[in-house]
């Protein structure tokens, strides 16, 4: 290799490695609803409060006494600060994503109709809020500071009421010290419409990432009438600034909400928060200041090493392009199954072009395909992941679904590994998931009620085989509609064993040490306490699963003034009205005694303590009808940990006290 070149790779190489190890690691925080009261981890100065399971920025309606919501504001803040900058030596970079829902209200008592002001996602200061912050303001300022650099104060609004300063009433801004925005990006002036107050409750996911090295910040948003698979985000940013936030905010400062009503009014609610911020230790400047008065000569010296390390790099990349350890893996796997050629999944697929995707999750992209020798359609999932990890991900995934042998699983054909690249093929479902024909428009005939029925029995004999019947217990861990194929006859296909993993013989649970993954309203309540997966985690996704098939409504749907659709089914079930529930779109065509079984199993399913969830064996037989449901109480029983009796009986009782939950949704 000519040494200007070495040089010029080697020195690129350096810079990457030092921006990409800036600071000893990072802060998480996960906040994931619904939210108690008694929460001790938020300051909520002002109007605002915690209710309903959720972070109510400014008042709830509660008792439908609107009188109380005209001209408020509130914040609500984590209680801890951050350090984000020393004097801009330094910058921190930080990622945040939450779910938030602005619900607009009809107002009959004199004050007419509307909805405002907005709410904003904040770095501020301190814990406090300015008073007369109401209206414009958003809880952000007043009318005597906004403008004043010793605000500290930097936000991203989502404005949903128009002053002489926003473009419209339907947008999102960058804000510093001000309400008035340095940027503002008008929702519905992009190619998929967002409203920030549609007609009825929806919710929102937006993603916030922060560049402290080059300076930038980018943020994602999606609703609901658009999700993406696993709650992946969005590849397109709706807003991109240049921002060094060491200009603007103190050194540590705190991260949370704010939102204020006018003359009309809305209801503010986050329902869900991670945070994840680079720890910049207080005494980290000095080593910075170390490693510079090494000098020239050491920075020669590693110039000179990572040129080495390049060349050794670039030669083990081209000797373990086909890994023989992971290639012998697979040609060993019990029952052998086909390898394929990826020159064949290339052409079937054509050249995994976007118009053959059929779906993408956390790890990876699956893609229809024809092998059009053998006239035979697949579906290829090729993984996504960086390449050591998703060689994990890949082994784990097939070596389990290799072995399953069931009419209600995906059925794997084969896999191919070439280059690096990771395959899997799966025989290929005509009608794709369970969640396009539950959610699929009006445009589109909705499911029938006996075609929902036979895919809820299904599902359940399924996991009953991989909970029980199959040689090895196996946890699937993400048990949702969107992982449900349906072939021609709308026989229900569990699929999606990326996250599924065998529990060795004696054990009850499978413990990450990374987490729980799963996605927001399918995941059991211990999980966020003990980072561990077992059978009755499963069971409580299940339920998940069917009260959505049923109502037609996502789990963590806002509904009857509840956060989540299960809180509403309890509340319908307490009131004798359960029937209620069922999805309007059936209009009326379905079996009574059928769907009041399943919301009660729905609901059985769902109980927050794990040991008065129903086995599988007994859910078949409730699914049947030769076994009655259990008793449901009138109430949701509170959640109580760890589970009085029952903790060695159907979960380890040791936990994880720092555990971080992978969500999506």
């Amino acid at each position: 290799m000519d040494l200007r070149l070495k040089l010029f790779i080697s020195t690129f190489l350096l810079s990457m490695v030092f921006s990409e190890t800036r600071g000893p690691g990072t802060i998480k925080k996960q906040f994931i609803g619904p939210f108690n009261p008694a929460n001790q981890e938020f300051v909520v100065p002002g109007a605002g409060g915690i209710s309903n399971g959720a972070l109510q920025v400014t008042p709830d309606s509660g008792g439908k006494d609107y009188h109380g919501l005209f001209n408020q504001s509130g914040r609500v803040l984590f209680k801890d600060s951050f350090k984000l900058h020393d004097k801009g030596a330094r910058v921190a970079s930080f990622n945040t994503s939450f779910f938030i829902n602005i619900q607009k209200l009809s107002i009959t008592s004199g004050h007419g109709e509307g909805h405002g002001e907005g709410m904003a996602f904040m770095i501020a200061p301190d814990l406090g809020l300015p008073p007369g912050s109401q209206g414009q303001y958003l809880g952000l300022t007043n009318v005597t500071t906004d403008g004043n650099a010793t605000n500290r104060l930097v936000a991203i609004e989502f404005d949903t009421f128009k002053q002489d300063f926003d473009p419209d009433d339907n947008h999102i801004g960058l804000n510093i010290n001000s309400v008035k925005s340095k940027k503002n990006v008008s929702l519905s002036d992009r190619g998929i419409h967002i409203q920030l107050v549609p007609e009825g409750a929806k919710n929102f996911t937006i993603w916030i990432q922060y560049d402290g090295g080059n300076k930038t910040l980018q943020v994602f948003m999606v609703g609901e009438a658009n999700p993406l698979p696993a709650g992946r985000r969005p590849n397109d940013p709706v807003m991109i600034a240049d921002l060094d936030i060491a200009k603007y905010v103190s050194e540590r400062s705190y991260f949370g909400f704010a939102a204020s009503t006018g003359s009309a009014i809305e209801l503010h609610c986050v329902l869900g928060w991670n945070l994840t911020v680079e720890n910049l230790s207080e005494d980290e400047g000095l080593v910075i200041e170390a490693k510079i008065a090494l000098g020239v000569g050491v920075a020669l010296l590693l110039i000179l090493l990572a040129g080495w390390w390049i060349q050794r790099t670039l030669y083990k990349k081209y000797k373990t392009a086909n890994d023989p350890t992971i290639r012998g893996t697979l040609q060993s796997l019990p029952g052998t199954p086909r390898e394929f050629r990826y020159r064949d999944l290339k052409v079937a697929t054509d050249n995994f072009n976007e118009k053959n995707k059929l779906g993408q999750g956390g790890f990876g992209v699956v893609y229809k395909g024809v092998l059009s020798k053998e006239s035979l359609q697949i579906a290829v999932k090729r993984f996504s992941r960086d390449n050591v990890k998703s060689k994990d991900d890949f082994l784990a995934e097939l070596t389990i679904i290799n072995r399953l042998r069931h009419k209600h699983l995906v059925k794997l054909l084969g896999w191919c590994y070439k280059n690096g690249k990771l395959l899997l093929v799966y025989e290929y479902m005509p009608n794709g998931s369970l969640d396009a024909h539950i959610f699929c428009g009006e445009e589109k005939e909705t499911l029938r009620w006996d075609l929902r029925y036979q895919i809820i029995s299904g599902v359940a004999s399924a996991l009953h085989y991989v909970h029980n019947e199959y040689e090895q217990k196996v946890v699937h861990r993400d048990l949702k509609a969107s992982n449900i194929m349906l072939d021609s006859s709308f026989n229900a296909q569990l699929g999606d064993f990326g996250l599924a993993r065998a529990i060795e013989n004696g054990k009850t649970s499978y413990a990450e040490l990374e987490g729980v993954p799963g996605t927001l309203g399918y995941i059991a309540p211990e999980c966020l306490h003990t980072g561990k997966a077992t059978r009755e985690s499963d069971i409580y996704g299940f339920g998940a699963v069917v009260l959505e098939v049923v109502c037609g409504q996502r789990p963590w749907t806002k509904i009857g003034g509840f956060c989540f659709l299960v809180d509403w089914v309890w509340s319908l079930h307490r009131d004798g009205r359960i029937l209620e529930a069922v999805d309007e779109r059936l209009r009326g065509e379905y079996v009574a005694e059928e769907a009041e079984r399943l919301l009660l199993l729905g609901l059985a399913c769902s109980h927050p303590n794990a040991s008065e969830r129903p086995k599988t064996q007994a859910i078949l037989q409730i699914a049947s009808g030769s076994l009655p449901v259990p008793y449901v109480p009138p109430f949701r029983p509170a959640f109580v940990w760890p589970s009085a009796g029952a903790v060695e009986e159907n979960i380890d009782s040791e936990y994880t006290d720092d555990l971080t939950v992978t969500i999506s949704h």
